[in-house]
């Protein structure tokens, strides 16, 4: 039996939302992101669910991706995953934001039935700013990813002295687009417009679940892999809005 579950994204420039009903019916949404995330996520959400026919009570588990990404928006969706979760009584399914990036670009290389097996090992990069890379290395066994090489905080540099050793098959991610020729990619293929996009949080959603991916409502944090002291005056907004949201839906003001 199809689960249903809710998942959402904002550790990038876009928010993405989508929902998987019974019978596997998938809705999703897309728009704009980063400092509008902490005030648009939940009128999306809830917008998505009614027009789903589906309550915070029906779902089965709500997956947020964790990180790595900007700091506000992954405050953003760990608060508002921890609040919904709470105020339904529901587990939630915490994601590699570069896991959903690295899905997303496999599905959108997936060749025709002729041609030969698509390539089975992915960097996922993200623009971290600040003249840094969020990256990762996963490797696709047909039903699932396995983490190569973890998320971390790098540079192009760093990343070329790697791929001089082992050559990249496939390199994805906004990170593309932003370090242009300073990312050393050879013949690997590119996908520069993959983005962890919710609708891959739910393509890999199932087989995390069977690996005992679900963890209480108060585990809902986020993945860092940069050190920082200091929120920015927008964090902080951020922050407080997120935690408004998390006391309303604990108190039962959100549709259960």
């Amino acid at each position: 039996m199809t689960p249903t579950l809710l998942a959402f994204d904002t550790a990038t420039e876009l928010l993405s939302v989508a929902l998987l009903a019974s019978g596997g019916q998938m809705h999703a949404h897309e728009a704009a992101g980063g400092a509008l995330a902490s005030a648009t996520l939940i009128p999306t959400i809830e917008r998505l669910l009614a027009d789903a026919g589906v309550a915070l009570a029906d779902l089965d588990a709500i997956v947020f991706g964790r990180g790595p990404g900007a700091f506000t928006g992954l405050r953003t969706a760990c608060s508002v995953a921890q609040g919904l979760a709470l105020g339904a009584g529901k587990r939630v399914l915490p994601v590699d934001t570069l896991m959903a990036l690295a899905d997303d670009a496999r599905r959108r290389l997936a060749p025709p039935p002729s041609s030969s097996a698509r390539p089975q090992r992915t960097w996922a990069l993200l623009d971290a700013r600040m003249n840094e890379i969020y990256a990762a290395q996963y490797a696709h066994d047909g039903e699932r990813w396995h983490a190569v090489d973890a998320p971390m905080l790098t540079t192009a540099e760093a990343l070329n002295e790697r791929w001089r050793a082992a050559p990249p098959e496939v390199v994805a991610g906004n990170a593309l687009d932003a370090f242009g020729d300073r990312l050393a990619t050879g013949t690997a293929l590119r996908v520069p417009d993959a983005l962890p996009r919710a609708t891959a949080l739910l393509a890999v959603a199932p087989a995390l679940i069977a690996q005992g991916g679900l963890v209480d409502a108060a585990l809902a944090l986020p993945l860092y892999v940069r050190e920082k002291v200091a929120q920015t005056t927008a964090e902080r907004d951020a922050a407080r809005a997120a935690k408004r949201v998390a006391e309303t839906a604990e108190a039962g003001a959100l549709p259960r």
